[in-house]
């Protein structure tokens, strides 16, 4: 087990260090024990909301004094741990929080692949405040593109920029689109340009880390949640791939909303911009299989999770295989 050496310094005093990250791991693992006990129920706000409680009860135990900024819930009226919810015990660093205990709720409730709980934290101020847009346009590849492309340049272009840094024919070249109607002309382009499309129903959380990580994914396109391309952000930046993204409003009243709080919309924001510091971390655990991590898993005496974890300031990057005796779990087991 890894320790850190203490400093005096008020800095090191206040900001996460790396005993943070399996705390963080056991707070998803909790969120997709009790998540994935709906999987295929069809009931995707029961799954979300047992997925909340025990992601909730699990946070008040790590040791920070963490205020969630990126929440989820508000824009589907589901369950939520909401903005501004102050979480963990209180005795550590000021951290700002961000959570989705079940990314691809649907996906959950109809026992689909790529469902995740997510958890990212990052040094107080540091992640992106979006004003209420609840999507923007966003672009992800790995590390070897990422110095190459831009949001702003065609999506031909893009794809062939990606191809060069990859030493790979434009026809080998995946992206992962979410399947959307909004997407019909973005898929077209894609096609023309020769490069194949991978849909995905739900959950871009995981589609962005498969592109910046390269796990049969070249590069994800297309309009996603904005706090979903946040938490991606914080993932990303221990990988060493690129996440760019655009704010999207929904609607005029929302445009005018994002201009008033002094957003450019035309601005394309990177990485750095998402998440302003290094020293940020990831954590997730499958719900359900998927490209990234295996689903969860239940027999008579255990309950089987598959997770990562993730530290930018290192660029380490953990896979955690689990087992959980069910008698322990009894609490997140019933429903």
């Amino acid at each position: 087990m890894e320790t850190t050496v203490n400093s005096e310094s008020p800095s090191n005093l206040t900001a996460p260090d790396r005993n943070l990250a399996l705390e963080l791991v056991r707070v998803t693992e909790a969120a997709a024990i009790a998540g994935g006990r709906w999987v295929g129920a069809g009931d995707k706000n029961r799954a979300d909301g047992a997925a909340v409680d025990a992601m909730r009860s699990f946070m008040d135990t790590v040791r920070m004094n963490g205020t969630v900024v990126i929440g989820e819930g508000e824009k589907d009226e589901a369950p939520m741990l909401f903005n501004g919810e102050k979480v963990g015990d209180g005795s550590g660093p000021d951290v700002d929080v961000a959570v989705d205990p079940i990314d691809g709720t649907r996906l959950t409730a109809m026992g689909y692949d790529n469902a995740l709980a997510v958890f990212a934290v990052a040094e107080r101020g540091s992640m992106y405040d979006p004003s209420a847009v609840f999507y923007m346009d966003k672009m992800v590849v790995g590390p070897e593109a990422a110095d190459f492309v831009d949001l702003r340049l065609p999506v031909k272009q893009n794809i062939n920029l990606v191809a060069k840094a990859l030493g790979k024919p434009v026809e080998q070249v995946t992206v992962c689109v979410l399947e959307r109607p909004r997407h019909e002309k973005l898929v077209e382009e894609i096609r023309a340009a020769g490069a194949r499309v991978k849909f995905i129903m739900d959950g871009d959380v995981a589609g962005a880390i498969a592109a910046a990580r390269g796990t049969g994914v070249d590069m994800l396109l297309g309009a996603g949640g904005t706090p979903e391309g946040i938490v991606a952000a914080c993932a990303i930046k221990a990988t060493g791939g690129m996440i760019q993204g655009r704010l999207a409003p929904k609607d005029d009243e929302e445009k005018q909303k994002a201009i008033d709080a002094g957003h450019d919309l035309d601005r394309v924001l990177t990485t750095d911009d998402l998440v302003t510091t290094d020293n940020c971390y990831f954590a997730a655990t499958g719900i359900t299989h998927g490209d990234l991590l295996r689903g969860v898993r239940y027999d008579k005496d255990y309950v089987h999770t598959h997770s990562i974890v993730m530290r930018a300031t290192s660029g380490t990057v953990r896979f955690v295989d689990a087992e959980h005796r069910v008698e322990k779990w009894d609490r997140w087991l019933k429903g």
